[in-house]
C-alpha cells in the first residue's frame, strides 16, 4: 500500500480554518481502478471555496493567521468571522480533501484489462483530492494523454477546457449564434478566444483594464470591450448589433454586469424597431452566471423588456444533459489539443508546503488576470 502526503481543510466549530498536510495510505486498487502518482494540480477559482470556506484571507486577517509546525507537518490556522459561520454549518468539524483536477502517471493498476492498459500512462483525473501525492480512481474516469504532453499541460484538462467547449454546446443547443464573456482575459477566457477563432464563432470579450484588453488583442480577439471606459455601454451595444450575440456567460456574478449585458442586448435588438413596444424586443436575451468573482448581490435594473432570462450555469450539469457519448468526444478533443487551443501556462509551481503558506496564499488567492498557479505535490521530496 502506497503512503503519500495530502492537503486537508477543516473549519472547527470555534471558528478556525486549518489547512494541514497529512500522511495517508492510498488504497490498493480494485479490479477496475488505478493509482496515479500526481505530478501537477492547478489552483482554480472553484478550488478556493473548499480550501478556505468563508475565512477572511485579506491582509489584516492573514496577519492573524499562523503556521504551526515546520516542513511536512506544517499547518495554517486562520480565523473565520463569526457572522460567516452559518455559511458552512454542514462542514464544521469535518476534515475535507481539496483540489478538483490533476495529472500524473499511473503507477499501479487493478486486474481488469481496462485498468492494466493504463499502466505507465500520463492521465488527467478529477479525484476531488488533487492536492495530494497519490490518488486511487476508477480507470474509466481517466483521460489518457498523448506522449508529447507534459503533466503540467495535462493538469488543466477538465475545468477550463470543458467549460469553454460547453459554452459552445450551450450556444448551439439554445439556438444562439455568438457569445459574450466577462473576465475574458482569464486562463479560461484566453482558451475561449482560441476556440471561437477555430470554430468561427463571434466572441464579445469584456475586460476591466487596458492591460487585459491588450492580452486579448494580442491573441487576435476581434471584439474587446473595457468596462472601465466611459463609452463602454455604447461600444458594447454597437458590437452586439454587429455580432447578434444574445447569450452571455458572466464570471463576475455580483453587481450589475449581467444586467448591463442584457441592457446592451436589448438596445441592439431594438435598434431598428418602430412604434411603441411596451414589452421590448421579442428576441430572447440570456445571461448565465457561472462564477462569483464578486460576492455582492446581483443587481438587475430590468431595462431590457420582458424577453430575457438570467440563471446559474455549471459545466458538469451541461455534460449531464449532453450525455456520455458527446462528453467522451469533448474529452478526447481536449487531450488532442491540450498543447494548442486548451494550453495553460503558469505563474509559478508550489509544493504542498508552499501552497498553504500565507505568502503563497497572498499571491494566488486574489485570482489576478493572467496569473495561474500550479501545485507540484512531488516537489521538494
Amino acid at each position: 500500500m502506497t503512503t503519500g502526503k495530502q492537503v486537508f481543510s477543516t473549519i472547527s466549530t470555534n471558528g478556525q480554518l486549518e489547512l494541514s498536510i497529512v500522511d495517508i495510505e492510498t488504497p490498493t486498487p480494485g479490479a477496475d481502478d488505478v493509482v496515479v502518482r500526481i505530478e501537477a494540480a492547478p489552483i482554480n477559482p472553484s478550488d478556493m471555496g473548499p480550501l478556505f470556506g468563508p475565512a477572511s484571507m485579506d491582509q489584516a486577517s492573514m496577519d492573524q493567521a499562523s503556521m504551526d509546525g515546520t516542513g511536512d507537518g506544517a499547518k495554517l490556522v486562520a480565523p473565520v468571522p463569526e457572522n460567516r459561520m452559518g455559511m458552512v454549518a454542514a462542514r464544521l468539524g469535518q476534515t475535507l480533501p481539496v483540489g478538483n483536477e490533476c495529472a500524473g502517471t499511473v503507477v499501479a493498476t487493478g486486474d481488469s484489462p481496462a485498468a492494466q492498459a493504463l499502466d505507465g500512462k500520463l492521465v488527467s483525473i478529477m479525484p476531488g483530492a488533487a492536492y495530494a501525492q497519490f490518488a486511487c480512481v476508477p480507470a474509466a474516469t481517466c483521460l489518457v494523454h498523448n506522449d508529447t504532453t507534459s503533466p503540467q499541460r495535462a493538469a488543466s484538462s477538465f475545468v477550463n477546457p470543458l467549460t469553454a467547449l460547453c459554452f459552445l454546446e450551450t450556444m448551439r443547443m439554445e439556438n444562439h449564434k455568438a457569445i459574450v464573456h466577462t473576465a475574458a482575459a482569464s486562463n479560461l477566457g484566453q482558451m475561449l478566444v482560441r476556440l471561437c477563432q477555430v470554430e468561427d464563432v463571434p466572441l464579445v470579450n469584456i475586460v476591466r483594464t487596458q492591460e487585459q484588453a491588450d492580452i486579448l488583442t494580442g491573441l487576435g480577439a476581434k471584439y474587446v470591450c473595457n468596462s472601465s471606459d466611459n463609452d463602454f455601454m455604447g461600444k458594447l451595444t454597437e458590437i452586439l448589433v454587429e455580432t447578434g450575440a444574445t447569450l452571455g456567460f458572466d464570471a463576475i456574478g455580483g453587481g450589475k454586469m449581467g444586467s448591463d449585458i442584457l441592457t446592451a442586448m436589448e438596445r441592439a435588438a431594438s435598434r431598428n424597431a418602430s412604434g411603441l413596444n411596451t414589452y421590448g424586443s421579442s428576441q430572447l436575451k440570456q445571461v448565465y452566471l457561472y462564477g462569483s468573482l464578486d460576492f455582492s448581490p446581483t443587481t438587475l435594473n430590468r431595462a431590457y423588456g420582458m424577453a430575457w432570462s438570467i440563471g446559474g450555469w455549471l459545466m458538469p450539469m451541461l455534460l449531464a444533459r449532453i450525455g456520455g457519448e458527446r462528453t467522451g468526444e469533448l474529452r478526447q478533443r481536449v487531450a488532442d489539443e491540450i498543447n494548442t487551443i486548451f494550453a495553460s501556462d503558469y505563474t509559478a509551481e508550489l509544493s504542498l508546503q508552499e501552497m498553504i503558506s500565507p505568502e503563497a496564499i497572498a499571491r494566488y488567492l486574489p485570482k489576478k488576470t493572467g496569473e495561474k498557479y500550479l501545485v507540484a505535490p512531488q516537489k521538494g521530496l
